[in-house]
């Protein structure tokens, strides 16, 4: 009976200390986690930053940050981000295609989440031809 409760408690321990070590990760707060450019013109290259503080302990390192299509360029904060700090992600999406968009970037760090999904949303229309006046 001993040996039982002293393997619980061991095993209670574990967890305990596991989930302590879980809060002092570092971890993400977005002011926004999508981004609703509106209607843009075509062959318009448009950018909107993504500003994030890190609400853990530990410093927040971005591993990575990937979109998911070619026509989106992401640039992110390369160094760490200590605990109370704002980091940025700045997203340059290029207009080619008259059509409505949806894309998701892939966010990989060190964080208690480690990875996170923002999206930009937004409808690309044609440019209208100049008009020309005639005399």
């Amino acid at each position: 009976m001993k040996k039982l409760m002293l393997i619980c408690a061991v095993v209670l321990g574990f967890a305990f200390t596991a989930t302590a070590q879980d809060n002092e990760k570092a971890e993400f707060k977005f002011n926004e986690e999508k981004h609703d450019f509106g209607k843009i013109p075509q062959g318009t290259p448009v950018t909107t930053v993504f500003e994030f503080t890190n609400i853990g302990k530990e410093p927040l390192i971005l591993t990575d940050v990937k979109p998911t299509c070619g026509c989106t360029i992401a640039d992110y904060t390369k160094t760490p981000v200590k605990s109370g700090e704002k980091g940025l992600i700045k997203i340059t999406y290029n207009a080619a295609n008259v059509a409505p968009f949806n894309k998701t970037i892939v966010v990989t760090s060190n964080a208690k989440t480690p990875t996170k999904y923002l999206n930009i949303v937004g409808e690309v229309i044609a440019k209208t031809p100049a008009t020309s006046s005639s005399k």
